[in-house]
């Protein structure tokens, strides 16, 4: 009887550990039941998809609807495994921030045929009608304060200008870089800056817009892939290829703030270098503690929680039978995409308390240095 007992109590323990491991595998808020809006987010490896995780968390804690949050791991054949098991645990909404922005066209396509509406978040899916909605941030804005930035702080002429970009599979990027030539290309054609980087967009220096396929053809020179090793190896060969005379106080495009402190590390050791001006962008907290050190000399704010209040109030209008408020829309090469846009703010050293710490969006315990 004794032998039956202690069967019986590890049998229950170990479908307990059952239940408890698949509990660790996913990420859900909200009550219980079917899965009302699915999530699929890039990766876990940045920062800035892990505090979006939580903030998307945090704001269904209250709801009747229920959420699955799943991370593809900077993989297109898991993003579609990530979809196809939304879609079979019976979500109504879809939002999606896209590892490759066409390759998750196909994907999302599979959700549309189950009637299922499909949120674009972030970045845009492109080559599709399969996507109704998107909510983003200005990403053209963004690049235009980026570029702002590096001309306010612009002294004298032919100011060496290294240009870095973000990946090509991700049409954010060319939004990016798109904004920052908006503003930079004037000054580059009247000799304030010198490209130093991109035999490309010295070609093209004097076309204030550009096709997408010139735009594809800097970046394929410049591109950082958003990973920090490759920025790096991309920096330290740039500097070494390149005679003193494009050194001394130079100017950096950066697309985003991994990047940006990859980058920064390295032209923060040539002796070349002077001193240097560089942007980045999501306002990581490891950035901010490099602005506040002299280390990056600015970031933009995209404040997420506004970002997943914009999405989540969308995926609930939509579950509510209502039509979801937008304030422009995207081509994405197939259809003309509704979105609901999201203002951007430049921090810098000057007004970091006051933007990032006094909005609570971090604490100030968080940072050492702080005035």
């Amino acid at each position: 009887m004794k032998k039956v007992f202690k069967l019986l109590t590890m049998g229950f323990v170990a479908i307990m550990l059952v239940f408890v491991l698949a509990a660790c595998n996913s990420s859900s808020s909200g009550k219980g039941g079917a899965i009302s809006v699915g999530i699929v987010l890039p990766t876990k490896d940045e920062p800035r998809w892990v505090q979006d995780e939580e903030r998307f968390k945090a704001e269904l804690d209250d709801s009747e609807y229920t959420t699955e949050i799943l991370f593809s791991q900077g993989s297109s054949a898991k993003e579609k495994e990530n979809v196809e098991t939304l879609i079979s645990k019976g979500i109504e909404v879809l939002i999606i921030a896209p590892h490759d922005g066409a390759a998750a066209g196909a994907t999302v396509e599979a959700a549309k045929k189950e009637g299922i509406t499909v949120i674009a978040y972030d970045r845009l899916i492109t080559d599709t009608d399969a996507v109704d909605y998107y909510v983003t941030f200005d990403s053209v804005a963004v690049g235009e304060a980026q570029g702002q930035y590096l001309i306010d702080n612009a002294s004298g002429s032919g100011v060496p200008l290294y240009l870095y970009t973000g990946a090509a599979s991700d049409n954010n990027a060319f939004l990016f870089f798109e904004g920052a030539w908006n503003v930079l290309q004037p000054k580059i054609a009247d000799g304030t800056f010198v490209i130093a980087n991109s035999s490309e967009a010295e070609a093209l220096k004097d076309k204030p817009e550009l096709t997408r396929d010139e735009m594809n053809a800097i970046l394929s020179q410049v591109t950082t892939n958003w990973d920090p090793s490759e920025s790096k190896n991309k920096a330290e060969t740039h500097l070494t290829a390149v005679s003193d005379d494009l050194k001394g106080d130079v100017a950096i495009l950066a697309p985003n703030d991994g990047t940006s402190r990859a980058i920064a590390d390295v032209f923060s050791t040539e002796s070349a270098i002077t001193s240097f001006v560089i942007t980045g962008q999501d306002a990581e907290k490891a950035s901010i503690q490099y602005i506040i050190d002299g280390k990056q000399t600015m970031t933009v704010f995209k404040d997420v929680r506004t970002l997943v209040k914009d999405a989540m109030g969308m995926a609930i209008e939509v579950l509510e039978g209502n039509t979801p408020e937008t304030t422009g829309s995207y081509n994405n090469g197939a259809v003309d995409v509704k979105a609901k846009q999201t203002d951007v703010i430049v921090v810098n050293k000057e007004n970091v308390e006051s933007e990032l710490i006094e909005s609570s969006y971090y604490e100030a315990d968080e940072f050492t240095g702080l005035e």
